[in-house]
């Protein structure tokens, strides 16, 4: 194997952190702002792109961080190294509320697709860089446009979902349409477009937008049924606006809500 061999546990319900088991000298990456807490003996330093580069120098470094600026992330990751002589823990936490999956390339031919800000974190070794769309319709409807995250390589990698994760295994052929926030990732042979919903009615009055995915197996499909965009969507539009409160429930029993909290704004 090129990318270090890593144990790991993944802990807790709505709100998972995976704790990473290092041997010495031992390497995982993550993304800037995933950590959570770590024990004495390991080092931790920022390096250009995802380390998978470092047998090519500099430009290699710069290639693989160029990938990365390409899908909306940082140029930079964070490396932890295990420095100590016995085994040593660093845990890294999920951004939001949803499900943590353990994604063993070995199993899946050394290729993972995935929307860009899925990626948490992985064994040095593997790869994360884009993974280009050849076909304009999931490109300009998709909702990730023509960029989404590969992860490559021979090691463990780790993603994060919203809400509840549920995983589809296609059969040859099988179709199943979705959503196109709600994915989180698939394997490489799983074939993915974009397509119209159709119809006047549903495309004005459905609420649900004017396109969804369709992936055709044979292949894996992991699905989130909160997507963080849909979350965020929600919060703001419920956000108290300047000089005013947030959407009520009813406006007639929020503005007594309001004023029997002593708020008596309208």
């Amino acid at each position: 194997m090129t990318a270090h061999e890593i144990d790991y546990h993944i802990y807790g319900e709505e709100m998972q952190y995976v704790e990473i088991e290092l041997d010495p000298q031992e390497v995982v990456i993550a993304e800037a702002g995933s950590f959570m807490m770590m024990d004495n003996g390991i080092k931790m330093e920022t390096i250009f792109g995802d380390g998978s580069g470092e047998q090519q120098g500099f430009l290699g470094k710069l290639m693989t961080a160029g990938k990365r600026v390409l899908t909306g992330e940082s140029l930079f990751m964070t490396a932890y190294m295990n420095q100590d002589a016995g085994k040593r823990k660093v845990s890294f936490a999920s951004p939001y509320p949803g499900k943590i999956v353990a994604i063993d390339l070995t199993k899946y031919q050394g290729k993972f697709i995935c929307q860009k800000d899925s990626f948490l974190c992985a064994a040095k070794g593997v790869s994360v860089g884009i993974e280009f769309s050849r076909k304009i319709g999931r490109g300009l409807f998709g909702g990730e446009g023509f960029i989404m995250q590969k992860i490559e390589g021979d090691g463990m990698a780790f993603v994060h979902s919203g809400g509840t994760l549920a995983r589809k295994e296609l059969q040859p052929g099988e179709v199943l349409k979705v959503d196109t926030g709600c994915i989180v990732g698939f394997t490489k042979d799983v074939d993915y477009d974009i397509e119209f919903i159709g119809g006047i009615k549903n495309s004005v009055f459905g609420g649900e937008g004017l396109f969804y995915a369709t992936l055709r197996g044979p292949g894996i499909v992991y699905i989130q049924s909160l997507p963080f965009s849909r979350l965020a969507d929600r919060i703001i539009a419920s956000a108290p606006k300047a000089g005013g409160s947030g959407r009520e429930e009813g406006s007639l029993l929020g503005g007594l809500g309001n004023l029997l909290d002593g708020d008596n704004r309208f």
